[in-house]
């Protein structure tokens, strides 16, 4: 059959290709009959708030199976269905609404799970002949994922059935042990990318329950927590007073294909400029005219008007354009802290300000004349530096597990590619 691009050392044999109906012909896999449950599909007035998990593909996602949050129905009712009972250890596919989800069942906590007709499981019944991990990383595989939606795109709705499976391509070495070293390698890449992951959403509630403690709410004067040493009370001021601004809502500058970048309201992000969801770009001769109310600096801070409304930023790039609906902030030196000023508007108490001045319909949005007349309730200028510290360090963290995350699903999406023939 072949071998593929990249291998562990010591293994030199050409890999086979079966069908996967063959493996289970000869018993090193098992999977269910085609054909529909023995009885209709359990509707929403069935569910129960605990007991048997039924699983749906839109529970399979990632390589994780998420029991925490399926529906899940009585044992009378799933002993009524005669298919679909999944055991730990099952790779499940999903088949039907989605496409190719894979994941090893391993965290059910019951006897079993019942499947809906979207998802198939496959159980490894000869462990010397066929490596479970393995299986479920040649699921994920380029060719695999191909074959499989090409397949499913010929029904009228995407869906491939038990038999159309079975007679899906599987590629796969002669040597369990090098099968098994191919498995354990995706799985510490899957690992991974779940830690960096998890530590990314850890580091994301913790940075919304800082913005909504170190800044006063409901009119108090000062913050839930606070750095030691700090004592008075905040004040409270109009944003027009204590921040320059510039308002470059109005005609949409020409576009050109290159030149000085144009930040327009879908860059501005959760604190930051996003440069890629939208390039956009303002000729280098009409950078003057288009910025002749004032020129960004690093520091300044951006807020959207609308489409959306409420987004904010911090520039961070030297000689970039704004687009109209952003509006530009510069807290005035020794009085108001950029960094500290872009943490507060991104706080729970100024939003929810902002969502209350709002107007329209399907599109809200905010007059500049208005947005400046919002009060920023502020501390001390150290106290302010010191809270923007305390917040840029936990976006630096969100930034590099982030990153990290990127790295290795690049590295697993290039090696599924190549590890396999």
């Amino acid at each position: 059959m072949g071998k593929p691009e990249i291998r562990f050392k010591g293994y030199t044999d050409e890999w086979e290709q079966r069908k996967l109906g063959e493996l289970v012909k000869e018993g090193i896999l098992e999977a269910p009959l085609d054909g529909n449950h023995g009885e209709k599909h359990p509707t929403s007035d069935e569910y129960v708030e605990s007991g048997i998990p039924f699983l749906m593909a839109s529970d399979i996602h990632n390589g994780e199976v998420n029991i925490y949050s399926c529906k899940y129905i009585t044992k009378e009712r799933a002993e009524r269905l005669d298919k679909g009972f999944a055991r730990n250890g099952d790779v499940l596919l999903t088949h039907k609404a989605t496409i190719g989800e894979t994941a090893i069942l391993s965290n059910l906590m019951t006897e079993y799970a019942m499947l809906t007709p979207q998802v198939t499981y496959y159980r490894i019944k000869n462990e010397e002949r066929l490596n479970r991990e393995y299986l479920y990383s040649f699921f994920n595989s380029l060719d695999f994922q191909t074959e499989l939606k090409t397949k499913a795109a010929q029904s009228t709705r995407p869906y491939i059935g038990i038999t159309a499976q079975q007679n899906l391509k599987i590629i796969l070495p002669t040597e369990i042990d090098e099968q098994r070293k191919i498995g354990l390698y995706f799985g510490n890449l899957d690992r991974l990318i779940t830690l960096h992951q998890r530590k990314c959403d850890e580091v994301k509630s913790l940075k919304k329950y800082m913005l909504q403690k170190m800044f006063p709410q409901n009119e108090q004067k000062v913050p839930e927590i606070r750095f030691e040493g700090f004592t008075e009370a905040w004040e409270q001021r109009k944003l027009i007073e204590v921040c320059d601004y510039v308002d470059y809502r109005g005609k949409t500058p020409t576009k050109t294909e290159n030149g000085i970048f144009l930040v327009t309201a879908k860059n501005v992000k959760d604190g930051f400029i996003d440069y890629e969801t939208s390039k956009e770009y303002i000729s280098e001769n009409a950078y003057e005219e288009v910025m002749r109310r004032g020129k960004p600096e690093i520091g300044d801070v951006l807020i959207t008007t609308e489409a959306p409304c409420g987004n904010v930023a911090q520039v961070n790039k030297a000689d970039i354009a704004l687009a109209q609906r952003i509006i530009k902030y510069r807290g005035h030196i020794g009085v108001v802290d950029n960094t500290y000023l872009k943490y507060y508007l991104l706080s729970p108490e100024f939003q929810k300000i902002l969502n209350a001045k709002s107007s329209g319909g399907t599109v809200q949005g905010i007059k500049g004349s208005i947005l400046h007349q919002q009060k920023i309730i502020y501390p001390s200028y150290e106290e302010q530096k010191k809270i923007g510290q305390h917040m840029d360090s936990l976006d630096h963290l969100i930034t590099l597990h982030q990153q990290k995350c990127e790295e290795l699903k690049k590295i697993k999406k290039f090696m599924l590619q190549k590890m396999f023939v």
